[in-house]
C-alpha cells in the first residue's frame, strides 16, 4: 500500500496540527504511527478515513486521490475499516448486531447474508459463543474484538486502528494486540496508530512518528528503534522505552 500527504493541512480553530505536510511511505502490511500526544496521529487517521476533511492538500491512496465530495466521500468511508480506542459499539445491540449493521444499513445485504457473514468473522475472532451479548456484558477485550470483527466484516479495502488498545488493562491489551497480529493473515493493509512500542517493533513494516505539525521520520521498524535520526525521535524514544 502507498500513502502520499501533499501539501496536507488540517486546524483546529486557531491551532495547527498538521502543517503542509508532504510525505510519501509505502509498506507491505502495517504502518504504525507514533508521537506525543496531540501530535496529530488521530487526526491523519481520520483524515485517511474521510472523517474529517483538510484545510489545504491532499491524500493520495495508492496513487489515487482522497475525494472530498460528499457522495465519493460516503463510498471511501465504505470501503474503510476503523477502529477505535472507545469500541464505538451500540450499547442497546448485540456483538452479532453491530457487526451486521454496517452490512445491512451502508452495503444493503440482505438479513440472512448479512448474519452469515458476521457470524463468520466472530467465529474467527473465537466471539461465537458471545453474538448473543451485549456490550456491557463483553470484557473490554471482548468489545474490541467485535469492534475489529465489525470493521473487517465490510471486507475493506484497508484498516485504520486509533489506540485500539488505549482503554484496556494490560491483560486485554495482550488480549488484543494477539488479534491485531494475526490480521497480517487477511492481507488487509493496517494502518495503527499506537503507543505500545513493542508492538510496533515486532509487527509493523515502517514505523513514522508524527509530532510538531509533520512526519518527522519515516523508516522500517528495526532501523527506527535501533537508529532513530533525528532528535526529537531520539528523545522521545529515550524518554518512553526508559523503564
Amino acid at each position: 500500500m502507498k500513502i502520499a500527504l501533499r501539501g496536507l493541512t488540517k486546524k483546529f480553530g486557531f491551532q495547527t496540527v498538521l502543517d503542509a505536510v508532504d510525505f510519501e511511505v509505502e509498506f507491505a502490511h502495517t504502518l504504525a504511527l507514533i508521537g506525543p500526544s496531540g501530535g496529530g496521529k488521530s487526526t491523519l487517521l481520520r483524515l485517511l478515513a474521510g472523517l474529517d476533511a483538510p484545510d489545504a492538500g491532499e491524500i493520495l491512496v495508492d496513487g489515487k486521490p482522497l475525494p472530498w465530495d460528499e457522495e465519493h466521500l460516503r463510498l471511501h468511508r465504505s470501503r474503510t475499516g476503523i477502529v477505535f480506542q472507545a469500541f464505538n459499539l451500540f450499547p442497546h445491540l448485540s456483538a452479532l448486531g453491530n457487526v451486521m449493521l454496517p452490512l445491512t444499513g451502508v452495503h444493503r445485504l440482505d438479513v440472512a447474508t448479512a448474519r452469515e457473514r458476521a457470524m463468520d468473522v466472530l467465529k474467527r475472532f473465537h466471539l461465537a459463543e458471545h453474538a448473543s451479548k451485549q456490550p456491557a456484558q463483553l470484557s473490554g477485550g471482548q468489545r474490541q474484538r467485535v469492534a475489529i470483527a465489525r470493521a473487517l466484516a465490510v471486507d475493506p479495502t484497508f484498516l485504520l486502528l486509533d489506540e485500539p488498545t488505549s482503554a484496556l488493562d494490560p491483560e486485554m491489551t495482550a488480549e488484543v494486540l494477539d488479534v491485531i497480529a494475526e490480521l497480517r493473515e487477511s492481507e488487509k493493509p493496517i494502518i495503527l496508530v499506537t503507543h505500545e512500542m513493542g508492538f510496533a517493533r515486532r509487527s509493523a513494516d515502517r514505523v513514522a512518528f508524527i509530532a510538531q505539525g509533520g512526519v518527522l521520520e519515516c523508516a522500517a521498524a528495526e532501523e527506527f528503534f535501533q537508529h532513530p535520526r533525528q532528535p526529537a525521535v531520539k528523545q522521545f524514544l529515550e524518554r518512553i522505552l526508559k523503564y
